[in-house]
């Protein structure tokens, strides 16, 4: 019996590869959140229901594919694959669990900056969530980062370049940024747009439409673009004139939601203002670069999550409401789920509470909230 990591399963997502998938969390956890991949089958028996063996499973068991035990920490889906090696059976579990799931960053070149340079994405696959960092001439700068910081100081550290600026397209509700923490760690200015953070307790650069940031030596612009909606400070930025990181306005295959500061009746106009104006006097040949994703498809053949912005206005139906009573319905009343403890992660944010690692884990769990669609 061996332990599969999430770095070997993000592989199989990436891959298209095919897995089976046996999650012995309650059927409650594993409908709402589970781990997907286009070619993966699941099947779920809650462990309690295996503490007398797993023969009555074996026959739901394939044994021509992969198989992968999973359960919330580890320890549940070590003692069924257990059970299942001793029935004769190859079987691999997650290992730490969907814990572990839940915090994996996959770095991902997306590509080249044109003075030298590149531009790279942190995947973070099971939660959906996406960071960036901008790396030119021995300098880096970091947007939307998580509470993962190690794996960004790790990954300056590898490529030989230090941290000098680090953002956040707004004030996140759905997980805890690192921003604070990695600027604080390195050195690096901190930038939040001023409109977030009315109830911030801590120091910060305020990021105002029109700020100019410089990267490297090199002449590449992180161009600060005032869009609010999601939240009333929600800024996008325009980086070397090619790739535009919209935070959580605007997705591959939905849009942004305008509730999670409780103020959805509010901030429709702003948001629709934002999609349907700012942007259009964007170029089409922009590359969106979004904070999120919702969906598996959104992933790229390289795992990627990027699209030309004029494919998006051709595709993406909530950039096609022309009616805008429509599209008040869409964003006020389609909304999902919101997230796990999303006020208490504001909070955090803000640097109004400090709750340690096992609560923010459990603060996080769960699947991206940020979209409708």
């Amino acid at each position: 019996m061996k332990a599969m990591t999430s770095k070997e399963v993000t592989k199989k997502v990436f891959n298209k590869e095919p897995l089976f998938i046996l999650d012995v969390r309650n059927e409650s956890d594993f409908n709402d959140w589970k781990i997907e991949g286009e070619n993966f089958e699941y099947l779920n028996i809650p462990y309690f229901d295996l503490l007398d063996g797993v023969e009555e499973i074996l026959d739901k068991v394939p044994t021509d594919k992969e198989v992968l035990v999973v359960c919330a920490k580890e320890g549940s889906s070590v003692m069924v694959a257990e059970m299942l090696e001793e029935a004769g059976r190859e079987v691999s579990y997650l290992q730490g669990g969907m814990k572990a799931w839940s915090e994996h960053l996959e770095p991902v070149k997306v590509g080249d900056l044109k003075d030298g340079g590149a531009m790279y994405q942190f995947v973070r696959i099971g939660k959906g969530c996406l960071s960036y960092a901008v790396v030119s001439n021995g300098e880096a700068a970091l947007i939307d980062a998580t509470r993962m910081t190690d794996v960004y100081l790790d990954f300056a550290k590898e490529l030989g370049v230090e941290i000098k600026h680090v953002f956040d397209t707004h004030l996140h509700a759905d997980h805890i940024s690192g921003g604070r923490k990695i600027a604080e760690a390195t050195g690096a200015t901190y930038w939040l747009p001023p409109k977030d953070a009315d109830e911030v307790t801590f120091n910060y650069q305020p990021l105002e439409d029109g700020n100019l940031v410089k990267i490297g030596e090199t002449n590449i612009d992180i161009n600060a673009l005032y869009t609010p909606g999601h939240t009333i400070g929600s800024t996008s930025f325009v980086v070397d004139e090619k790739y535009l990181l919209s935070g959580d306005i605007l997705f591959i295959d939905s849009i942004g939601r305008p509730d999670l500061a409780g103020k959805a009746e509010d901030w429709v106009a702003d948001l629709r203002n934002s999609l349907y104006t700012r942007y259009k006097q964007l170029s089409d040949e922009l590359v969106v670069l979004p904070a999120h994703f919702m969906i598996i498809e959104e992933l790229n053949e390289d795992g990627s999550v990027s699209e030309k912005l004029g494919t998006l206005f051709a595709k993406n139906h909530g950039l096609n409401i022309e009616d805008e009573a429509e599209f008040r319905r869409l964003v006020t009343e389609n909304l999902p789920p919101q997230p796990n403890a999303y006020q208490e992660i504001r909070e955090t944010n803000m640097g109004k509470i400090n709750p340690d690692d096992e609560k923010q884990r459990e603060m996080e769990i769960g699947p991206n909230r940020c979209a409708v669609r």
